[in-house]
This record gives structure tokens, sequence and C-alpha cells, in this order.
């Protein structure tokens, strides 16, 4: 069965329903989730978001927010695009440190880091594109925490890439974060499910 590629306002419950049903949703997606999620290096986590990831996140917002009608478009515009559209896919990296102070010194080297993210298998590398919505990197050249990557396969990558066994890698070939990791086999073949 071929995945959603747009969550509409007729995949959204109404607050109520959602409300009967959002912990067992939360805990069928968390689990979906795990499957998905990546470390690379010591400080970075890839989320491969899907349709099930990004609904659950609309539906979030809506009831966090209760701006009702007004505010599902918006909803709908942010998180859209990080929908895998069938021949990609979507990651969310955050890089995360507690520390504040270590943080913003490990932040400030990092700049342009969005622009350097791979995914590596069977001779083919996939470049990482940054979501276009804004840009993840000042001025400065201090990155943001959190950034949406986007990874635009060919057809003949995907049929490698959804080869089982395929040894796949993921990550940032940045100066100061050149991190490399294996994507474990479960996660490769939950992955390969993104693509048409």
């Amino acid at each position: 069965m071929t995945p959603k590629r747009e969550i509409t306002r007729a995949d959204l419950m109404p607050l109520d329903a959602y409300a009967r049903l959002r912990d067992e949703r939360r805990r069928a997606v968390v689990a979906e989730k795990k499957r998905r999620r990546l470390e690379v290096g010591p400080e970075a986590v890839f989320h491969f978001e899907n349709f099930a990831s990004m609904w659950l996140q609309v539906q979030e917002m809506l009831r966090i927010e209760k701006g009702g009608e007004a505010q599902i478009d918006d909803e709908l515009a942010a998180y859209n695009p990080l929908v895998p559209k069938g021949g990609e896919l979507v990651a969310t990296v955050m890089f995360e440190i507690d520390d504040p102070v270590r943080r913003k010194a490990f932040l400030s080297r990092l700049g342009g880091v969005e622009e350097t993210a791979v995914i590596v298998f069977a001779g083919e590398t996939v470049q990482g594109v940054p979501e276009a919505d804004v840009d993840r990197t000042t001025a400065a050249g201090k990155a943001s925490s959190v950034q949406f990557i986007h990874f635009p396969f060919t057809r003949a990558q995907v049929d490698k890439f959804r080869a089982p066994g395929t040894e796949v890698m993921v990550g940032f070939k940045h100066p100061a974060y050149a991190h490399l990791a294996v994507l474990p086999e479960e996660t490769r073949a939950a992955l390969a499910e993104d693509f048409d």
C-alpha cells in the first residue's frame, strides 16, 4: 500500500475525538518513531519523518494551541513539507546538548552543517537538501539546533536502498562534525516503505 503523501483536513480528528484516542495513537507513533531514529556522532539524532509522525505533530499542535479552524491551514502548511513525497526521505535532525553554554559554543562552529548531510550506500551518495522555509544558519555562522533535511533519491537509488541487507550510512561531512552512523537493518527496512 502506498503511504499517504499529504495530511488533509479530512485526515484530522476533532479535538474531543483525538483526546479519547490520544494515548493509543501516541503510543503507536512513538513505537514507529523508534524504528526511524538514528544517533549520529555524540550530539545529533536523525528522526526520519513520515505521514504518521507529522499527523501526530499537527494533532498535538491543534490540541496545545487550541486555535480552532484558523490554526489548521497554518499547521498543514508547516508540517506537510516534512511528509516524504515518494522519491525522498525526510529527517528532522536535532543536536541534543543540555548545557546551554556548551550548546551555544558547539552550534557556533557548525554553520552550514545542514548543507553537508548525506546518505551513503551501495556506491551511491544522496546529498541532503535543507528545508527552504528559513535559513537555519545565521550570518554569524551559528547553526540551529534543529534542522529539516530532504534526501531526494533517483529511481535507481531507491532500488538499491530497498535491497535487503544494504549497508546504509547517514551523517554529516562538516569539518566540525564529520560523523557517519550505520543504519540498522530494521530502520533501513522501515525507511524503504517511504518510497513509491
